[in-house]
């Protein structure tokens, strides 16, 4: 049975920083494409970053560019994602997924965390 769960969602002032992790357990996480996505209250889930299989690639959506990082540790199986100059827009619940094909180009993630919520006040 495959788990996966959020944590490190918080309220937080605008220029500030969290890291969110996500736990995934089930799987056999070195050959999952991990990805965060995020939606916010009557907007469409965005995907914010993914990461291959292997760590070797990583893609950013534009509007976190330059200030989120994601990273994965294969002895804990957890995908983290660093969130630097935070800004209001980026309120949002934030999801992780799994994609068992490896790759972020492509991916067509089926499964999913149950998130966790980040506000970041003005």
């Amino acid at each position: 049975q495959v788990q996966m769960r959020e944590s490190g969602g918080s309220l937080v002032q605008a220029g500030g920083s969290l890291r969110l992790s996500c736990a995934a357990s089930g799987l056999r996480f070195d050959e999952y494409a991990m990805a965060w996505f995020r939606q916010a209250p009557g907007k469409e889930r965005e995907e914010v970053s993914c990461i291959t299989w292997s760590g070797g690639n990583t893609m950013y959506s534009d509007s976190v560019k330059g200030r989120f990082t994601i990273s994965r540790d294969k002895a804990k199986n957890t995908v983290d994602l660093q969130m630097n100059s935070l800004k209001p827009e980026d309120t949002a619940t934030y999801y992780c997924a799994a994609d068992d094909g490896g790759s972020c180009t492509g991916a067509i993630f089926g499964y999913w965390g149950q998130g966790t919520q980040v506000t970041v006040s003005s």
